[in-house]
């Protein structure tokens, strides 16, 4: 395949699933800031998803302040940011169609669909109380692709870098997800623990779509040990990062076997594999769960980089 080609398909994925994240991060955002119980000297929730959505800084380059109204417009509609939801859909499309005949039918029509009704949406027009049904809206489209992808693509070379651009964009937003917790840490060690400390838990479960899996696999109330480790380390859950990194790994095998060649995003990518499946939540804890989300997310870019090389993406 030529390296045009898997790049497309790469990151025609990868736009569709960060769409999805983002809108997942302004779940999180959103349902933070309607807490109670939060004191003055309280970081501000809407700057804590800027930081963990990585565009903090080109947002505050064109705004003074983190408002609703401009997070909604930066993240959700604007041209200018690479990373809005508008933007992500429009980049997917357009990496769809250099490649029209390595898609299905299916996903080139999920995808399209997407763009022509997201566009017909108009920002002024999206008020606070409708962002819950939009991020809901963006997070079943998003999903249909993924579901015509899986369920009409050849498992060939084609199938692996979507996958691979799927998981590597997963990966680091779940990351990103966890660190939001981070950026909002209580005012007071003494509330560790408390109902405001498990509410702020209980939002990062749903923004990962884990709640109820969370519910099934502990059988217990929310902690914060217990989540963390269902988001980082175990596999079973599909979004965590022991699943992405398990499944990277499985994928970068496939391409190995299609090609004969085994190159240094292989390596990297086992190394990351290696020390999730070599660690526990005392050890990442001990470590600092913000220094261990921020180690992860920089392998992962690592991992991204070495396969844009390996398989000539430029």
């Amino acid at each position: 395949m030529l390296g045009r080609t898997a790049s497309n398909l790469y990151w025609l994925c990868r736009y569709m699933e960060r769409a999805e994240n983002m809108a997942r991060l302004m779940d999180v955002g959103y349902r933070m800031s309607l807490t109670p119980g939060l004191d003055s000297s309280h970081r501000d929730q809407w700057e804590s998803t800027l930081q963990a959505a990585g565009v903090a800084e080109p947002f505050f380059a064109r705004n003074e302040t983190a408002n609703l109204n401009a997070i909604r417009d930066f993240m959700l509609f604007d041209e200018s940011n690479p990373s809005s939801v508008l933007s992500c859909i429009a980049s997917a499309r357009s990496n769809a169609r250099s490649v029209r005949t390595a898609i299905t039918t299916e996903m080139w029509e999920s995808i399209n669909e997407t763009w022509l009704e997201f566009t017909q949406k108009r920002r002024k027009a999206v008020l606070a109380n409708d962002l819950p049904a939009l991020f809901d809206w963006i997070k079943r489209n998003t999903a249909r692709f993924r579901g015509a992808m899986l369920n009409t693509i050849l498992r060939n070379d084609g199938f692996s870098f979507c996958q691979l651009g799927v998981f590597a964009e997963r990966a680091d937003n779940t990351a990103r997800i966890l660190d939001v917790k981070y950026f909002v840490l209580l005012p007071s060690f003494d509330l560790v623990g408390s109902e405001v400390d498990l509410r702020q838990w209980s939002m990062i479960l749903r923004a990962a779509s884990a709640h109820r899996s969370y519910r099934h696999f502990y059988r217990d109330r929310f902690k914060a040990s217990n989540i963390a480790d269902f988001l980082i380390l175990r596999r079973e859950m599909p979004r965590s990062l022991s699943h992405c990194y398990h499944l990277i790994t499985q994928t970068l095998g496939d391409l190995e076997s299609f090609y004969g060649n085994r190159y240094q995003c292989h390596d990297a990518a086992s190394r990351v594999h290696a020390k999730l499946q070599g660690t526990d939540m005392d050890t990442i804890f001990r470590q600092g769960l913000h220094e261990f989300l921020s180690d992860f997310i920089a392998s992962n870019n690592t991992v991204d980089v070495a396969i844009a090389e390996a398989y000539n993406f430029n």
